[in-house]
């Protein structure tokens, strides 16, 4: 008999979010500092600054969310020691999976208003598309993140949620 998992929605992606950020950090951990921090033309300018970017998104989203404000601007790096980023990822992830545990329906249907960092404009939308953004803004920049991996010949290996260990495949 299969166990099954029910999850919602933001239950899964946190968790997937978790689930990627072990897989990618522990790559990253292989790679020399130095290479990890080269600038090769990302967005962010090197793996470390993707990383760094993942982790502030994040933390600005979350603190939106639990009315705890995130006072870092876009592009500052808030841990240039990678031992150091790895520790705030793995302390946010977990944060987010307790975090994604206690949401309801109630507070996803209502209306929510922060200002942007990037255009200083006030938006009010349902909390349940920001939330959604928060979660696709990690699959976007994990998937940049993977690219240069496969650049530098690191391969992180299927990355699709059906993979993820805690979905128990049938044998």
């Amino acid at each position: 008999m299969i166990e099954q998992k029910c999850q919602n929605y933001y239950e899964l992606m946190a968790d997937y979010n978790h689930w990627m950020n072990q897989k990618l950090y522990a790559i990253c951990a292989d790679i020399p500092d130095e290479l990890r921090q080269k600038d090769v033309g990302a967005f962010f300018q090197s793996i470390h600054g993707t990383l760094n970017h993942l982790l502030f998104g994040d933390r600005v989203w979350m603190g939106r969310f639990m009315g705890q404000p995130f006072a870092a601007k876009i592009g500052d790096l808030l841990y240039a020691d990678f031992d150091e980023l790895w520790q705030q990822r793995e302390m946010s992830d977990r944060q987010i999976i307790e975090w994604s545990r206690q949401l309801s329906d109630e507070w996803l249907s209502q209306p929510f208003c922060y200002t942007s960092g990037v255009d200083g404009k006030t938006r009010e939308l349902p909390a349940w598309t920001l939330v959604t953004h928060m979660f696709n803004h990690q699959t976007h920049h994990r998937g940049q993140l993977t690219a240069l991996l496969h650049q530098l010949g690191y391969a992180p290996g299927v990355t699709d949620i059906p993979w993820m260990p805690s979905l128990n495949a049938i044998e």
